[in-house]
């Protein structure tokens, strides 16, 4: 493969420990699940990657059963000692292989989870093979044409090629190794050719008070106007997408 996992990401991510934050981003998985959907409280639901749990828990509140998947031990354990409900549990486990049958999962979650992955391609067949026919997968991926690469905060970074990466890492003190591997925004219309792809990304930037995203775009501000306008026509350098997958047979 290349590269192994990243199995202690949340040592070094501490916003997978913020609960506002992670809150936030679970209120616009249900805003965008329910607007497609409807209701969710019928389904149950495999949020792949959710680290510490915090999502997890509040996705919990609106669906049947909530199952977290990571390779991360310590977010894991971090989660079953603090995030006890009925219908939620945390397993580790690998997003390339995950331990459940073959069309069982009403819906999965994959949020800001395939850079970090070593076989992203791997994993977005796993999410296929585990959805019942017409599952829906909730996909938030991060575009590799951004200016500002956000796990190092670093101006082009994830455009650079691997090896230039790694020495811009070092020059600026920032580590040793660039592990995250983004693809452009037709990168990811092919990791996920599989399914039907509907792109929620303008309709978020556009109503961000239904969406919960008013924490980022506050409406009508000139952020918000510019994203907007991207979103319309230059779609392939927007930053990051939210994008619902539908399986189909």
């Amino acid at each position: 493969m290349g590269r192994g996992y990243q199995n202690d990401y949340s040592s070094s991510a501490k916003h997978m420990y913020d609960l506002d934050m992670r809150k936030n981003k679970a209120r616009t998985m249900v805003a965008i699940l329910e607007d497609y959907l409807g209701g969710l409280e019928n389904l149950n639901c495999l949020n792949v990657g959710g680290s510490a749990g915090i999502i997890d828990l509040y996705l919990a509140e609106y669906f049947k059963y909530v199952i977290g998947v990571d390779i991360d031990e310590k977010a894991i354990s971090y989660a079953n000692e603090n995030f006890l409900k009925e219908n939620l549990e945390f397993q580790i486990g690998d997003a390339m292989e995950l331990k459940f049958a073959s069309e069982s999962i009403d819906i999965v979650i994959s949020s800001h989870v395939y850079e970090h992955v070593p076989d992203s391609r791997q994993m977005m067949k796993e999410i296929y093979r585990v959805l019942k026919p017409n599952g829906i997968c909730f996909f938030a991926a991060g575009n590799r044409l951004m200016l500002n690469e956000p796990h190092y905060n670093l101006p082009f970074l994830s455009i650079f090629p691997k090896a230039l990466a790694h020495i811009y890492l070092r020059a600026l003190g920032k580590g040793n190794h660039y592990y995250e591997t983004h693809l452009s925004y037709w990168g990811l219309k092919h990791l996920t050719r599989d399914f039907d792809v509907f792109d929620y990304t303008e309709k978020v930037i556009q109503q961000p008070a239904k969406y919960f995203t008013e924490y980022m775009l506050r409406p009508d501000s000139f952020k918000s106007r510019i994203a907007l306008f991207m979103a319309k026509y230059f779609i392939w350098i927007v930053p990051s997408y939210l994008w619902v997958l539908k399986k189909v047979e």
